[in-house]
C-alpha cells in the first residue's frame, strides 16, 4: 500500500491497514497450526517464483552492475534467506500440529554449564550444502533440555490466543531482514503485522507482496511506504500492541524518547514516549578477533579475503560488518597478516555507495584518521592502538571503513585481553568474529573455551562471519540479552529463531579455518570451497540462484548444479 504526501492520505491509509488487521486477527486466531504452516509452504514457494524480480530489484536501488558476481550477495541475503526461514517455520508449525516440540529431534549438548541445542547441520541437505560449518544456540543459564523442549513453540503452543497487531519497520540493507522480521512477528509472537518498509527498499513493494500474498489475502500482513512520519503516525497509533525495528540505535530512541531536552528529561525520569514495548535489533561495532599462529601464506591471503568480505559484503552496509580488527602486536606475522589484507580490500569490487549519508561517514572517519589509507573510497585504519582507536571503536560508521587494532601480547594473554577489549570498549553486542588456526585453538584448550564463553555478544563465529549466523533459518538473532531502553546498545530481542526456542543467550557458529581441497588435506572435514558469499566469489551470483531456487523447494536434483558452481567460484 504506498501512501501520498497529503497528511489526510496518510492517516487514512494507516487507519485502514490497521482495520483490516484487526479483523484479520480474528481470522488469524482460528487459523489451525496445519493451515499455518501450509501458508508459510507458499510463502515459501511464492519466493522461489518471485525471487528474480525481487533480486532485480535490490539490484536497482543498490546501482549493482547486474551482470556482476556480487549479485550472489542479493541472491543469497534475499530469497535464499527468506525461503529458508519460512521452511524452517514450517516445519516447526507441522511438528507443533502433531503434538510434538521442534526440539523433540534436536541435538542437546553443554558448553560452559549452558545447555545448548544444535541449529546447524540438522538434515543431509545441510552436511552437504554447508560442509564444515556448525552452529548451536546456547540457552540462558538454568535452562535444562527438557524445559527447552516444553517450552520451544513460544506463543504458538496456544495459537488461539493472539497479541493483537505488531509492527514491524523495516531495514534498508539487506532484503530479507523486514519480511523475515514479519514471520517472527506472526509465529513467535502471534500478532499480526503491519511492515512499513524503509523507503529505499521502496521496489521490494511489489514482490513482497506477491510474496508475503497468503498472509495479505486472510488479512495477517499489510504492507505499507512513506517517510517518517508514517512511521510516527503508525507506531504510535493506539491500535499498535507492540513495535519492532532494525536500523540505528539513535533511530531506536528517537521512536522511544524522542529528541533534545524534551527526552533527556524523560530518560532521567523513565517515562518514555513510546507507551508501549518495542524490541529491536540495532547493530553496533563488530570486532574480528584474529588470534595469532603460525599461518601458511595461503592462511594468510585467505583469511585476509574472508575479513575484506566482513567489512565490505553489501557495500559495508550491514549492521555486523567488522568494523574492526583486533590482532597481536607481537605477532611475528603480523606485517605479512597486514599486506595481505590490504591487498584483499584493494582487490574487492568496486560498488555504489548506495546507502544515505554513506559518504558523511567516511568523510568523518577520515577526518579523525587522516593517515587512513584509501582503496577506492574505502577506508583502512591499520596500526591503532589506545586511546587512538576510541573512537573507531564507539562509533557505528556504517560504511566501507575497517580498522586494525593492536594489542599486546600472545596466546591466552593475548585472548583474554581481546575478549575483555571486545566486551569493554566496543559499542554493541550484535556480533563478534574469531578467526584462529586449528593449532591455536588446540594448545589453547580451556583458555579458548573461557574466551568464547566471556564474549558477550549475541552472535560468536569462529573461523567463519556471524553473517552466516544470519543464513541459518534455526539461529537466533539479535543482541546479547540483558539491554534496556535507556541503555540499548544492539537491541532488545531477538529474531529468526525458527525452532522457536524459549529464553536463548547467543548462538555459536563454527566453520572451517581453510576452504577445501586445502581444508581436507590439512584434516579439517570440511568440503566447502570460498564460500558465495564472499566478495571475491566468482560464481556467487549463479550459486546464490541455485540455494534460492533450493531453498524454495528443496530436492537431490538441484545438487549437483549448485556444486558445480560453488566449485568454479
Amino acid at each position: 500500500m504506498t501512501i501520498n504526501d497529503s497528511p489526510t492520505d496518510l492517516h487514512s491509509a494507516v487507519d485502514a491497514a490497521l482495520s483490516d488487521l484487526a479483523e484479520g486477527e480474528r481470522v488469524w486466531a482460528a487459523t489451525s497450526l496445519t493451515a499455518r504452516a501450509e501458508l508459510l509452504g507458499r510463502v515459501r514457494e511464492l519466493t522461489g517464483q518471485h525471487a528474480e524480480e525481487w533480486v532485480d530489484a535490490a539490484v536497482s536501488y543498490k546501482r549493482l552492475d547486474p551482470q556482476a558476481p556480487l549479485v550472489g550477495e542479493e541472491w543469497i541475503s534475499g530469497p535464499y534467506a527468506m525461503a529458508a526461514g519460512a521452511g524452517s517455520l514450517e516445519h516447526s508449525l507441522l511438528s507443533l500440529a502433531e503434538g510434538r516440540s521442534p526440539l523433540e529431534n534436536a541435538h542437546f549438548g553443554v558448553a560452559n554449564g549452558r545447555t545448548t541445542v544444535r541449529v546447524l547441520p540438522t538434515s543431509v541437505f545441510d552436511s552437504l550444502l554447508l560442509s564444515g560449518f556448525s552452529a548451536e544456540v546456547w540457552l540462558q543459564p538454568g535452562i535444562g533440555r527438557d524445559e527447552a523442549i516444553r517450552a520451544a513453540g513460544l506463543a504458538q503452543l496456544d495459537p488461539t490466543r493472539t497479541h493483537g497487531i505488531g509492527v514491524v519497520l523495516g531495514a534498508g540493507n539487506i532484503t530479507s531482514i523486514a519480511p523475515l522480521d514479519v514471520l517472527y512477528e506472526l509465529i513467535a509472537h502471534n500478532r499480526v503485522v503491519a511492515l512499513k518498509l524503509n523507503p529505499i527498499t521502496n521496489l521490494l513493494l511489489e514482490p513482497l507482496t506477491k510474496v508475503l500474498e497468503p498472509l495479505i489475502a486472510i488479512g495477517a500482513v499489510r504492507i505499507l511506504t512513506g517517510g517518517a512520519d508514517v512511521g510516527e503516525y503508525l507506531v504510535q497509533h493506539p491500535a499498535v500492541a507492540h513495535v519492532h525495528m532494525t536500523g540505528s540505535a539513535a533511530t531506536h530512541d528517537l521512536i522511544v524518547w524522542g529528541h533534545g531536552e524534551d527526552a533527556a528529561a524523560r530518560k532521567a525520569s523513565g517515562q518514555p514516549r513510546l507507551e508501549k514495548p518495542i524490541t529491536s535489533e540495532l547493530g553496533g561495532v563488530s570486532p574480528t578477533i584474529v588470534l595469532p599462529g603460525h599461518w601458511s601464506k595461503a592462511d594468510l591471503r585467505f583469511q585476509a579475503d574472508h575479513i575484506a568480505t566482513q567489512r565490505l559484503h553489501n557495500g559495508g552496509y550491514n549492521c555486523v560488518a567488522a568494523q574492526a580488527v583486533v590482532i597481536s602486536s607481537e605477532w611475528d606475522q603480523k606485517d605479512d597478516f597486514l599486506r595481505e589484507l590490504r591487498a584483499a580490500y584493494e582487490a574487492a569490487p568496486i560498488r555504489s555507495a548506495y546507502y544515505p549519508g554513506s559518504d558523511d561517514r567516511v568523510a568523518a572517519a577520515e577526518s579523525t584518521y587522516p593517515d587512513a589509507e584509501h582503496f577506492g573510497g574505502r577506508l583502512l585504519l591499520p596500526g591503532l592502538r589506545g586511546d587512538r582507536s576510541e573512537t573507531l571503536l564507539h562509533t557505528e560508521y556504517f560504511a566501507p571503513v575497517l580498522g586494525v587494532v593492536e594489542l599486546p601480547g600472545l596466546g591466552a594473554d593475548f585472548a583474554r585481553a581481546a575478549a575483555t577489549t571486545a566486551n569493554d570498549e566496543f559499542a554493541g553486542t550484535l556480533g563478534v568474529n574469531v578467526i584462529a588456526h586449528p593449532a591455536t585453538i588446540q594448545k589453547l584448550g580451556a583458555a579458548f573455551d573461557i574466551l568464547i564463553e566471556q564474549l558477550r555478544y549475541g552472535t560468536i563465529a569462529i573461523n567463519a562471519w556471524t553473517g552466516a549466523g544470519f543464513l541459518t533459518a534455526g539461529a537466533t538473532w539479535g543482541a546479547y540479552p540483558g539491554h534496556t531502553l535507556d541503555d540499548v546498545q544492539s537491541g532488545i530481542g531477538v529474531v529468526h529463531n525458527a525452532l522457536l526456542i524459549d529464553r536463548p543467550e547467543r548462538t555459536v557458529v563454527r566453520g572451517p579455518f581453510r576452504p577445501a581441497p586445502r581444508s581436507v588435506l590439512h584434516g579439517e572435514w570440511s568440503l566447502t570451497p570460498k564460500p558465495p558469499w564472499f566478495v571475491s566469489n566468482r560464481t556467487a551470483a549463479t550459486t546464490g540462484r541455485r540455494l534460492a531456487a533450493f531453498a524454495a523447494a528443496p530436492g537431490w536434483d538441484k545438487l549437483p548444479a549448485i556444486f558445480a558452481s560453488a566449485l568454479r567460484g
